[in-house]
């Protein structure tokens, strides 16, 4: 008898992917950008050091509420979702089954063959049935409001450390160039660590947000260095 085989998908991964490498990218981008753009404009090492780590709060309470609000508000739709669903089921059960079977028709099977597998599942779980199949919902892509607001909230926590520590023990001359530099190694590291989880090449992974981060960083150097010169 063979063994079963069980496969492991990069699907099951995205939402909690998606939360940490948007936080930690968002927590270093905008941390380090935040920095540089202050000692442009030949800020004291107490004004950088104040500025990075009320970023870093402030970023941190940020991405956790902009995620708990935007997942929150998935979930909701879900569950009126599944709710009109139920209550469709309780209604007219033979209708439900037989939208059940068109859609499996649709896919592929026979009508005799879908209508058999549509009584089968639905005598199973009906409301489980209807929510994968028909609303394209399921317990790998339900929406999680407070896993996503803790995930986004950690990771720009982990990312915006970075830029807090070089502030705090980089000398002042060097401040600007350690960095640029290692907040670009940093992103190249996770956006390859990103590509790498969830199956894609390494090289884009780590350029696109190596890209994003540069121009971040030239941007607010080039503002602290106008405003710098102008005060």
């Amino acid at each position: 008898m063979r063994k079963q085989h069980f496969e492991q998908h990069y699907s099951s991964r995205i939402g909690w992917l998606r939360a940490v490498v948007l936080g930690a990218n968002d927590g270093l981008i905008s941390t380090a950008s935040l920095v540089v753009g202050i000692a442009a404009a030949n800020a004291a090492r107490a004004d950088l050091l104040l500025a990075a780590i009320t970023g870093l709060v402030a970023g941190a309470m940020s991405m956790a509420a902009g995620e708990y609000v935007s997942v929150s508000s998935q979930a909701d739709s879900e569950t009126a979702d599944l709710e009109r669903e139920r209550l469709e089921l309780e209604i007219d059960v033979e209708f439900e089954r037989d939208e059940l079977a068109s859609i499996y028709v649709d896919r592929g099977l026979d009508k005799e063959l879908a209508a058999r597998v549509a009584a089968q599942l639905m005598e199973h779980d009906a409301l489980g049935a209807h929510a994968r199949d028909e609303l394209g919902l399921s317990d790998t892509h339900r929406a999680r409001p407070v896993e996503a607001a803790l995930a986004s909230s950690t990771s720009f926590t982990a990312g915006a450390a970075l830029p807090v520590l070089l502030v705090a023990v980089v000398p002042m001359d060097r401040i600007i160039m350690v960095i640029v530099v290692s907040t670009l190694v940093f992103l190249a590291v996770l956006g390859a660590i990103a590509a790498k989880i969830g199956g894609a090449g390494i090289a884009v992974g780590a350029g696109r947000v190596i890209f994003w981060g540069a121009l971040a960083m030239v941007a607010t150097a080039v503002i602290g260095y106008i405003f710098g010169a102008v005060v």
